[in-house]
C-alpha cells in the first residue's frame, strides 16, 4: 500500500513539475521575443546591400536649362528639416525600342487603329504624316521611337471651337478609349494619376481657362503610375509625357484636336537597388549649382528660391532611356523645380 501511494505522490509531482516547466518555458519565450522585438524596435537589423546588378549606369538625360546666374536658396519644409529617404532604392529596365524594316508598316497600323490614314507621307528620315480623311487632323509619327502628336487646322475649321468642351471625366474617358483602341494604354499608364484642365485658344495659342464654361477644350494628362509609391516626374511641368486636347465635337474625327505621347515602356520584372543620397548631400548639389533645372516657375528673373518640399521621384524623360531612375526633387514657391539624380555619384558612368 505504501508503496502504491508513494508511486501515485511521485507521478503528481512529475505531472505538476512538468506543467510547471511547460509554464516556465512558455514565458521564458514570450519574455525572449518581446526582447527581442524591443531591442529590434530600436536596433533594427542592417538593410541588404544594394545589388547594384546593371552596373554603372548611364547619365539621364536631363534637358539643358541653365540657372541664372548668383542664385541662393533657402530652405524652409513643414518641419524645417530635411527628409530621411530610405537607404537604397529601385533601378528599372527600360527595354530597347524595336525598330526595323517593318517599321513604316507598323506605324502605319497604328494611325490606322488612330483613325487616320495610312498614306503616310514622309518628312523626315524617320517622321511620317498621316492625315485624317474626314477632318483637318493630322498625325506626325516617329517609325524609329513609336512617339507621335496630332494636330488640327483650327483655322482652316473651327468648328470644333464652337461646341461646350467635354468634363474631365468624360474625356478621360474618350482618350483612353482611344489609346485603348490602338493598343497604346500600358497598364503602367492605364494605372496612373489622371490630370484634367479647362483650356482655351487665345491669339493662336492654347492657354488655360478659368472654368468649364469660359474654355474651348479639356486638356488630359495621363501619367506614369508611381513605382515604390514614388511619383513620376517629367521635363515639363505643365504637361504630362502623354497628354491630349479633346473638344466637345460629336464627330470622333473632330474630337481630338492635339496631342503627345512620348511613352517608353518599363520591364517591372527587371529591377536592381542602388545606394541614395541623403537629403543634405543632394541639397548640398543643389546649392553648388549641380542640380538640373526642371522649371524656374513665374518668376524666372528671381535670383532667391524658398524649397517648401524635398522628395524622391522617378525621372521620365519621355525619351528612350536604359534605366528609370530615381531623382531627388526640390519644390519652390512661384512653381519652381529641380532635380537631381538619386544614386550616389560613384554608380554613373564617366561623361
Amino acid at each position: 500500500m505504501a508503496t502504491l501511494t508513494q508511486a501515485s505522490i511521485g507521478s503528481r509531482r512529475i505531472i505538476r513539475y512538468t506543467l510547471f516547466g511547460i509554464i516556465g518555458f512558455t514565458i521564458f519565450r514570450s519574455l525572449f521575443w518581446m526582447g527581442v522585438g524591443i531591442y529590434r524596435h530600436y536596433f533594427p537589423a542592417p538593410p541588404p546591400p544594394p545589388t547594384v546588378e546593371f552596373g554603372k549606369l548611364p547619365a539621364l538625360p536631363f534637358l539643358d536649362k541653365p540657372f541664372p546666374e548668383n542664385i541662393t536658396f533657402s530652405l524652409e519644409t513643414a518641419d524645417g528639416t530635411f527628409p530621411k529617404f530610405d537607404y537604397q532604392a529601385n533601378v528599372y529596365y527600360m527595354p530597347a525600342v524595336n525598330t526595323g524594316l517593318l517599321s513604316l508598316d507598323t506605324a502605319r497600323d497604328k494611325a490606322v487603329s488612330l483613325g487616320f490614314s495610312n498614306a503616310g507621307e514622309q518628312i523626315t528620315d524617320t517622321i511620317y504624316r498621316f492625315p485624317n480623311a474626314k477632318s483637318l487632323a493630322s498625325i506626325q509619327m516617329s517609325i524609329a521611337t513609336g512617339v507621335f502628336s496630332i494636330s488640327y487646322n483650327l483655322a482652316a475649321d473651327p468648328t470644333p471651337l464652337s461646341t461646350r468642351p467635354p468634363t474631365g471625366d468624360a474625356a478621360t474617358t474618350k482618350v483612353k478609349s482611344l489609346l485603348s483602341g490602338a493598343d497604346l494604354l500600358a497598364t503602367d499608364l492605364s494605372e496612373g494619376e489622371v490630370k484634367t484642365e479647362y483650356v482655351k485658344l487665345v491669339n493662336d495659342k492654347i492657354v488655360g481657362a478659368s472654368s468649364l464654361s469660359d474654355a474651348n477644350f479639356t486638356k488630359v494628362n495621363l501619367y506614369r503610375k508611381k513605382y515604390n509609391d514614388l511619383p513620376p516626374i517629367n521635363p515639363d511641368t505643365s504637361s504630362a509625357n502623354v497628354w491630349f486636347i479633346v473638344s466637345g465635337e460629336g464627330q470622333k474625327e473632330k474630337s481630338v484636336i492635339a496631342g503627345e505621347y512620348h511613352y517608353f515602356p518599363i520591364d517591372e520584372t527587371k529591377s536592381s537597388t542602388y545606394p541614395i543620397k541623403t537629403a543634405q548631400d543632394a541639397w548640398n548639389e543643389l546649392t553648388a549649382g549641380k542640380a538640373k533645372l526642371i522649371s524656374l516657375g513665374n518668376k524666372p528673373e528671381a535670383t532667391s528660391y524658398v524649397i517648401r518640399k524635398v522628395y524622391l521621384a522617378y525621372y521620365d524623360s519621355g525619351t528612350t532611356m536604359d534605366f528609370y531612375q530615381p531623382v531627388v526633387v526640390f519644390e519652390g514657391d512661384n512653381g519652381f523645380v529641380a532635380v537631381t539624380p538619386a544614386v550616389t555619384s560613384n554608380y554613373y558612368q564617366s561623361e
